[in-house]
């Protein structure tokens, strides 16, 4: 046996402040009549920032703002302009990638290697891909002259802080919009250091404007009256409110929410390739993905032979500090979140289920949740209908395609599936019948720029990435 040896990544290339302000109209002000919070490292529970909270004028302000950037610069732009300001952002990320990814990782919780090597090129990539839009609207298939909607209201979650940020942004500003974002409670510092790029490319002022807050600094946000186009990634129960305040209104609307994916393994899948694929499916990120694989269905007649081979990998999963580059899984990103897991867990002891989890030594601090599997799992058990967004996998067995199908769909989300199966004309088959908007053939959590993604049912509605991501943003 080899000893472990620690590669912790240096926390000494991010420059943190003791306090940050809200971005707006190019500068970080303070709130007018907000308040403050603080954001915590959830792997240790440090404070790493007192950071303000934007209270109901600040929000006015800073939609003011994004009106008369709109209004005076962004919208009258040509869009060949508009794209050398969204490749300079790009290339911008690209250069502070580092920095970006330390500060990811202490502010959310996940492992440094998944921040470094998935979130941030995917995050330069999706301004790149847009830069490259921004002069070719007419080319996009929306009309000969789609124009931009007007200021656009975007609320992020905190599992994917600065990508969720890039999905949002960079359509919305190639499209001609400007921008109020509003990030995360728990994971506000990426967004804040991204409007420090955008002064940094010499952005015009207004065109970008972030402003921190909790729910009711969102709620503000969302119901203003001279907001165009709202965006929104999160719970599905907040999704529905959102949908709610903006019916009747003029204001377009886009909804990506939760999932209960299903990873689907038949007998002749490759076997160790499935199990790799079911590891990334529902412990990258900690289960903080919206498409997580969270529910396996496997065939019954290699159920035991996946089971053996996915427990001996689980074994070797490294759960410990965000920044150390060995680490598999690492914090969860808050203490009402790790509640939520741990609730949802023992429901599912409690209703019969099996559970198991490798021998792992968890910090003394933070918020920490071992990877578990449970079987003898039925489609009545909470674990199997509600999402957990956790490392918690759910598995269940089937016999045929039909029945697996029938599983799979049986839920009220519809974002995601994944398929192993030796047999091209199975995945065509069963890839016709899921109800998903993105549907992974022998891989998962695959994604790309030019790609789109999104879901149906209660999994939301509107799509994110590739040309489809412009259409939410341009009058078409």
């Amino acid at each position: 046996m080899f000893e472990y040896a620690p590669a912790p990544e240096s926390r000494s290339v991010v420059d943190l402040k003791p306090t940050y302000g809200l971005f707006i109209d190019g500068t970080f002000v303070d709130p007018t009549d907000g308040g403050s919070f603080k954001s915590i490292n959830p792997a240790s529970e440090e404070v790493l920032a007192e950071v303000a909270e934007a209270g109901t004028q600040d929000v006015e302000r800073a939609v003011r703002a994004a009106r008369k950037a709109y209004d005076k610069v962004w919208g009258p732009m040509p869009g060949r302009d508009r794209a050398k300001y969204l490749f300079r952002i790009a290339r911008l990320i690209q250069e502070r990638s580092r920095e970006l990814a330390v500060l990811e990782s202490l502010d959310n919780g996940k492992p440094i290697k998944e921040s470094r090597d998935v979130d941030l090129p995917l995050v330069a990539a999706h301004f790149f891909y847009y830069a490259g839009w921004a002069d070719k609207l007419e080319h996009a298939g929306f009309g000969a002259d789609p124009k931009p909607i007007g200021v656009a209201a975007q609320v992020i979650p905190w599992n994917f802080p600065l990508l969720m940020l890039a999905w949002k942004i960079a359509p919305a500003l190639a499209a001609g919009n400007t921008v109020v974002l509003k990030p995360a409670e728990t994971t506000p510092l990426t967004a804040l250091l991204f409007a420090e790029i955008c002064q940094q490319a010499e952005l015009p002022a207004g065109v970008v404007n972030i402003i921190t807050g909790a729910g009711d600094t969102g709620r503000t946000l969302v119901e203003h009256p001279d907001v165009d186009k709202v965006a929104f990634t999160g719970s599905t129960d907040v999704g529905r409110a959102i949908a709610r305040s903006v019916a009747g209104t003029r204001k377009k609307l886009t909804l990506e929410l939760g999932g209960k994916a299903a990873n689907i393994v038949f007998d002749d899948a490759p076997i160790d390739q499935a199990v790799e694929g079911i590891v990334n499916g529902i412990f990258f990120n900690q289960g903080h993905v919206c498409c997580a694989g969270s529910r396996l269905l496997v065939q019954e007649n290699v159920a035991d032979r996946v089971l053996e081979s996915l427990k001996r990998r689980m074994a070797h999963l490294r759960v410990g500090d965000p920044l150390d580059k060995n680490t598999d899984i690492g914090a969860i990103n808050s203490a009402a979140q790790l509640e939520r897991i741990r609730e949802l867990s023992d429901a599912g002891s409690a209703e019969g289920a099996e559970r198991w989890s490798p021998p792992c030594d968890l910090p003394d601090r933070g918020f920490w949740f071992a990877p578990t599997i449970f079987t003898g799992v039925t489609q009545a058990h909470r674990i199997a209908r509600e999402e957990i967004f956790g490392p918690v996998l759910s598995v269940l067995t089937f016999r045929t395609p039909a029945e697996a199908v029938e599983k799979a769909n049986n839920t009220p989300y519809g974002l995601s599936a994944g398929i192993w199966t030796d047999k091209g004309s199975r995945i065509l088959w069963m890839a016709d019948r899921l109800r998903a908007g993105v549907v992974w053939a022998n891989t998962f959590n695959k994604f790309d720029p030019t790609s789109p993604f999104g879901g149906y049912k209660e999994s939301g509605y509107g799509r994110e990435g590739g040309r489809h991501g412009l259409e939410g943003y341009l009058n078409v």
